[in-house]
């Protein structure tokens, strides 16, 4: 009751600073004028390069161990046999599997020839790049413990006898490379050292990217995992080296918010504010912390909006053009970039109808060459940055680029990411609708580990309440500007939302929390507006947009523990995540 008390307060914290400033009177507010961005704002800047640096900070922080096993062994028709050089009991087997899937018997013996069972072990997809501690219950001390691959063919990547205490037990391995990073294996498995949720999907298959390998998870685009894959270059299979990339797109955002920002309401505090809010952003932190391929997604999103706004304004092609291509990478990472592809050429569609009007088709001319210029760049170079996106699949089949092979994989994948996403069935105790998802009701947990002495890990992912119900209520007065007085900035940003929300209204299949980040993104430029009218209309009410900036980072502290995955009291995790009764705990 306390802490849905406190969730009801926040609420309406956020409706009395957006709004018992006595709302500034709502006027149309046309686009800056170019000018606007060519003025000094060093401050500005200064600041913006100050809250990235500290956001990267913490980002980077905790974000995954930087060793970890990277010589994988095929183990398809193999065994490993170990032979005890001292008499030690072995209490459990630590396995590190890699990719691929099987199954495995383990057995003992004390002359190599009369094998006993004990137990078996299923490397099944949710087993991937996770530290596995099998016990084994030996009735008496063997000298020789074997490990069998007794169907499919799994990769592995390290494996360890144990004592009762967990010490390492000597012993010599019939395949060297299988204990050759003894100095990897942890006491415990934990998401520092181990994949969590989808990154068992995303982080294998950019391993096999870079190997070579046919990728298991075909039911994206390629390119996010191939983003992805460059931090495994950098930093070998770790962690830290799987989330290196997404958490990299995460600290670029910031400044990217902050040029569009500054694009849609010119100098001023309004886009440094809105900088803050997004870096206190929960969804944000935590989805970029993850290696899944939402974050690239997110991020060309911007990028897309960011560039047409600036063609609205001022026709520049070259703008245009850029939008386009942002949006072939954006596609080429994910689906859910199409949605926002739709709604850019809702806002190029409007512009142009409206153009025609005005001029009363004076501009026909110039209407075909842009048509033919969006053919080149929202069409086909995406299409081909889309296609050759697929270069690890036809490495994988020895498939020439542009070849027939080639191309019957890009267009085999297609047809099966749609099936796949139209048909998927299935249920999950975290999954939810778009309606909580814009009310806050439904986060996901993406991790959770218990400990003893009442201590817990928990990772969740949700937008931020001062953002997400401050947001929405920004959007209202968005809706307001947008129909009632024509304002062109206010109909840009909520085509932005719409478009990355209102096709998840009509999807039937399971959804989750993070589905919403797209659009969450324009929840910043929204409240942004708002602060914008503030700061214009009454100035001296400046300090409400501060206040509500404010109270967004302290929720952000306050929440990090169960964002970052910093072991707390379990007492203070249930509170934190149970400010509804339908928020996980």
């Amino acid at each position: 009751m306390l802490t849905a008390s406190f969730a009801f307060a926040v609420a309406c914290f956020a409706l009395l600073l957006l709004f018992y400033s006595g709302m500034p009177p709502l006027r149309s507010c046309e686009l800056p004028a170019p000018g606007n961005l060519n003025e000094p704002d060093r401050q500005n800047r200064l600041a913006v390069m100050l809250i990235t640096v500290v956001y990267a900070f913490a980002a980077f922080w905790n974000l995954g161990n930087t060793v970890s096993p990277q010589t994988f062994t095929p183990m398809e028709g193999r065994s490993a046999v170990f032979e005890l050089t001292a008499d030690e009991m072995p209490y459990r087997l630590v396995l590190f599997p890699g990719v691929g899937q099987g199954n495995y018997s383990v057995e003992y013996s004390n002359d190599a020839e009369g094998w006993y069972p004990l137990c078996t072990f299923n490397q099944d997809h949710v087993a991937v790049l996770k530290w596995q501690y099998i016990q084994l219950d030996l009735p008496r001390q063997p000298r020789y413990v074997r490990v069998i691959c007794t169907s499919g063919s799994p990769w592995l990547g390290e494996a360890m006898l144990q004592d009762v205490a967990g010490r390492p037990i000597a012993a010599v391995s019939s395949i060297p490379a299988l204990t050759d990073e003894a100095h990897c294996v942890p006491e415990a498995m934990d998401y520092k050292n181990s994949s969590y949720f989808d990154e068992i999907y995303h982080a294998r298959t950019a391993w096999e990217h870079l190997k070579g390998i046919w990728p298991y998870e075909i039911s994206h685009p390629p390119l996010g995992k191939e983003i992805l894959a460059l931090g495994i270059l950098l930093f070998g299979m770790t962690p830290f080296g799987w989330r290196f990339s997404g958490t990299c797109i995460g600290v670029l955002m910031l400044p990217v918010m902050y040029l569009f920002l500054k694009r849609l309401y010119g100098r001023g505090r309004v886009p440094v504010l809105g900088t803050v809010l997004l870096a206190a952003g929960f969804m944000h932190y935590v989805q970029t912390r993850i290696a899944t391929v939402d974050s690239y997604a997110v991020f060309f999103i911007l990028l897309m909006y960011y560039f047409m706004f600036g063609w609205l304004q001022d026709h520049r092609l070259r703008d245009l053009a850029l939008s386009g291509i942002a949006f072939g990478f954006g596609a080429a990472s994910k689906w859910t970039c199409l949605y926002a592809g739709a709604g850019l050429g809702i806002l190029w569609l409007e512009h142009w109808i409206r153009t025609l009007w005005e001029e009363r088709g004076g501009c026909l001319c110039r209407f075909i060459r842009n048509v033919l210029f969006c053919v080149v760049f929202f069409v086909l170079i995406p299409g081909l940055i889309y296609y050759l996106s697929y270069l690890p699949y036809g490495v994988a089949q020895n498939a020439p680029l542009f070849s027939r092979d080639y191309t019957k994989i890009v267009l085999e994948n297609q047809s099966f990411m749609f099936s796949y996403h139209a048909n998927i069935k299935a249920e999950h105790p975290y999954s939810s609708r778009w309606y909580q998802w814009i009310l806050d009701i439904r986060p996901i947990l993406y991790y959770l580990d218990y400990f003893p002495n009442n201590r817990r890990v928990s990772i969740a992912a949700f937008v931020n309440p001062m953002v997400c119900w401050g947001g929405l209520l920004s959007n209202l007065v968005l809706l307001f500007m947008a129909v009632g007085r024509h304002d062109r900035t206010a109909a840009f940003i909520l085509v932005g939302y719409a478009s990355g929300l209102i096709p998840w209204m009509f999807i039937s299949r399971l959804t989750f929390e993070y589905h919403y980040f797209a659009s969450a993104a324009f929840l910043i430029p929204a409240i942004c507006y708002v602060f914008a009218l503030i700061e214009r209309n009454r100035p001296g009410h400046g300090y409400y947009t501060i206040g509500f900036t404010v109270v967004t980072v302290l929720l952000f502290f306050l929440f990090f523990p169960v964002l970052n995955g910093i072991p707390i009291d379990n007492d203070l995790g249930s509170r934190l995540l149970g400010w509804l009764p339908s928020w996980p705990i």
